[in-house]
C-alpha cells in the first residue's frame, strides 16, 4: 500500500472536474479516433475520464491500487472505455513510441530531481515522433515552499498533515527548460491565485518529443 492509497479517497484529492490547462491542451489536439493518450499518475481518474469522453484511446497509469479502483468506478458509471495499469512512473510498462500524447499533473514533483528526470525520460521514450506532453510543477513562489524537512535543494518532505512523508520538489522556469532539454518546448506558463491568503503558484509546461 502506498501513501496515496490512504490519501486519494479524500474529497480534496479526488476532484471530478478536469484542470483547465488539461482541457485546453486536449482540445488543441486533432480530434480523431485512434489518438492514443496516457494520463500518467492518473490518481482518481478525472483526466482519464475526460480523455475518454473526447473520443481518444484513453489510458491511465498509477502506483495506487485505490486510485485505479476509483478511476474504474468513474469510467464504469459513464460507460467509458480505458486501459489502466498499475506501475511506477519511472518504470513504464509500455513499448517505445506507442503514445501520441501524455499528460502528467500534480504528480511528477512528488520525488527528487533525479526521479523527475527519469520520469521525463520515460515519457519521451513512449511518445511517438512529434508526440505532445503536458506536465505541471510546483513553483518556488507557492506558499508551501520550504515547508517540512529539506532533503535536497528545493525538495522538502512533509512532516505533518495529510501528506506527511510525501516529497515536494519546487522549480523555476529555468529548471523546467533544463528538464525539457531533450524535448521541443511549446509553452511554459505560470498560473497563480490566492486562496485564504496563501499564494498557490504552479507551472504548466507543454512540449513535443
Amino acid at each position: 500500500m502506498t501513501q496515496w492509497d490512504q490519501i486519494l479517497p479524500e474529497k480534496e484529492y479526488s476532484p471530478r472536474e478536469p484542470d483547465e490547462p488539461v482541457v485546453s491542451f486536449i482540445n488543441s489536439l486533432q480530434k480523431k479516433k485512434g489518438i492514443r493518450a496516457l494520463d500518467l499518475a492518473c490518481g482518481a481518474g478525472r483526466h482519464v475520464v475526460y480523455i475518454a469522453e473526447q473520443g481518444f484511446d484513453a489510458n491511465g497509469a498509477d502506483a495506487s491500487d485505490t486510485g485505479l479502483k476509483l478511476t474504474r468506478e468513474r469510467l464504469r458509471k459513464r460507460k467509458l472505455p480505458a486501459d489502466l495499469v498499475r506501475c511506477d512512473m519511472n518504470h513504464l510498462p509500455y513499448v517505445d513510441h506507442c503514445f501520441d500524447t501524455v499528460i502528467c499533473t500534480r504528480a511528477i514533483y512528488h520525488q527528487k530531481q533525479k526521479g523527475i528526470k527519469t520520469t521525463l525520460s520515460e515519457i519521451r521514450r513512449i511518445l511517438r515522433k512529434h508526440g505532445r506532453v503536458l506536465v505541471d510543477f510546483l513553483s518556488r513562489r507557492t506558499y508551501s515552499y520550504g515547508k517540512g524537512v529539506e532533503v535536497e535543494r528545493d525538495t522538502f518532505v512533509e512532516t505533518e498533515g495529510h501528506e506527511k512523508g510525501v516529497l515536494h520538489h519546487f522549480v523555476d522556469k529555468q529548471e523546467i527548460e533544463i528538464l525539457f532539454s531533450r524535448f521541443k518546448i511549446a509553452d511554459i506558463t505560470l498560473k497563480e491565485r490566492e486562496i485564504d491568503g496563501k499564494l498557490r503558484s504552479r507551472w504548466t509546461a507543454t512540449a513535443m518529443a
